[in-house]
């Protein structure tokens, strides 16, 4: 376990007063890290510092696990005197400032997209058990359902679902289908739009004879707002009144904007977060139940894809599709290769796959990087981390790649930024 931990976060961690803390001696009792992403000069941040100090002094104080729990804060700052300043109001340990790149790595890592963030973590695995502890922090202030971990979909959605007719239906109606989990508004202009389009996909899978259900899950500020969203839509929902429910779907999934649209498989496993991007990029639904593809055309309709984490791009001197489909059977042993790997251990893929041609789309991002003009060109780029590792060389083989890959997971290559 201790070891595990230092890979994560290094061997020192530092407090409020400066002091050093030692991870592999801290490790040897913990259970769960909890990883709180946050900057000093952020409102929301120092608001919700003060209820996580509540929480942790409440947990640290009569749980009966309170020795297997830990804060670590992963600051955003760029100041170090606000950072320091900052610590001084936290009861828990933090990275220690200079430590940039492995508080990217962490970012990347938990797939965090915006601040507070709290991300609770299986201390033995590295596994996410929960990517929304800002909620655990409101709806388990006493910490009764420590270590919140993740619970199977039929579990956490059981109960009566309400049905645009009115009438009730129950969450085993769901088995054996394909589901999305809708997290929606009706007072989000895009939540609005996204649900024309859906409900015209949800009504031509269902034609076409598939079993594909919604599940409504609302943030809507009222049950009037709720029950007049709901009208438009011919799927079920979880009852507005039923917050608590709701909540945990929203843990469940670490849900952190709206709209979000999970993509289920029949067993109740997380198909794509990105469900919203499928659905836009397919209105004729051809690849429902869009399974993950092992390598992507980077297109405008695709590049949304870049932010979600470190990917492999390969650039080729081609305006033909034959020419994009050669480098794409180049590359994609590679990635079928890594994406078998991390689903075996139940993980998501650490890097997605493009390949990517010559249009308006790769100039773009061969600008916004600096990258050469070079083709082939094969890359790795980390938008949230602002860098990149770039392979320049004359003839790109499947050996080149897969060394170019396992180099990069190893963390032995060294980035420039962006």
């Amino acid at each position: 376990m201790s070891e595990f931990l230092v890979s994560l976060l290094g061997e020192r961690l530092v407090n409020s007063e400066k002091a050093e803390i030692d991870v592999q001696a801290l490790g040897s009792k913990l259970s769960v890290i909890g990883l709180y992403f946050g900057c000093s000069l952020n409102g929301p941040c120092k608001q919700f510092n003060a209820s996580l100090c509540e929480f942790y002094n409440k947990f640290k104080n009569s749980s009966e696990h309170k020795d297997k729990l830990e804060i670590v804060f992963v600051s955003s700052d760029q100041d170090q005197k606000h950072w320091q300043d900052f610590l001084h109001e936290m009861q828990w340990p933090a990275l220690p400032f200079k430590e940039r790149h492995k508080k990217m790595r962490l970012w990347n890592r938990y797939k965090v997209t915006s601040i507070p963030s709290l991300v609770f973590v299986d201390a033995v695995t590295g596994r996410a058990v929960c990517r929304n502890g800002l909620l655990v922090v409101r709806d388990d202030p006493k910490g009764l359902e420590f270590p919140w971990g993740p619970k199977p979909f039929a579990e956490v959605v059981a109960g009566p679902l309400l049905q645009s007719s009115g009438q009730s239906a129950d969450s085993s109606s769901l088995e054996g289908s394909y589901v999305g989990v809708y997290f929606s508004a009706h007072w989000c202009p895009p939540c609005r739009s996204l649900t024309r389009v859906l409900a015209e996909s949800y009504r031509t899978v269902k034609d076409s004879g598939q079993k594909f259900e919604i599940v409504f899950v609302s943030a809507d500020r009222s049950e009037d707002s709720f029950t007049q969203y709901f009208s438009e839509m011919p799927w079920v929902a979880i009852p507005y009144a039923d917050e608590g429910r709701r909540s945990r779907l929203n843990r469940l999934y670490g849900i952190q904007g709206i709209p979000t649209l999970i993509l289920l498989d029949l067993e109740g496993r997380v198909i794509t977060r990105q469900g919203r991007v499928e659905v836009l990029n397919d209105l004729e639904c051809r690849f429902f139940p869009w399974l993950p593809r092992p390598v992507l055309e980077l297109s405008e309709a695709n590049a949304v894809h870049l932010n979600e984490g470190p990917c492999l791009v390969l650039f080729v001197d081609a305006e033909e599709k034959e020419e994009l489909q050669l480098a794409r059977e180049l590359i994609q042993p590679i990635a079928e290769k890594i994406m078998a790997k991390y689903k075996t251990k139940e993980e998501e893929t650490p890097l997605l796959f493009f390949v990517a041609g010559e249009d308006d789309v790769s100039d773009s991002l061969r600008d916004y990087t600096n990258l050469p003009e070079a083709a082939p060109l094969l890359t790795v780029l980390d938008m949230s981390a602002r860098a990149k590792y770039v392979r320049d060389v004359e003839e790109i083989t499947p050996a080149v790649v897969e060394q170019f890959v396992a180099d990069f997971l190893a963390e032995m290559l060294k980035p420039e930024p962006i």
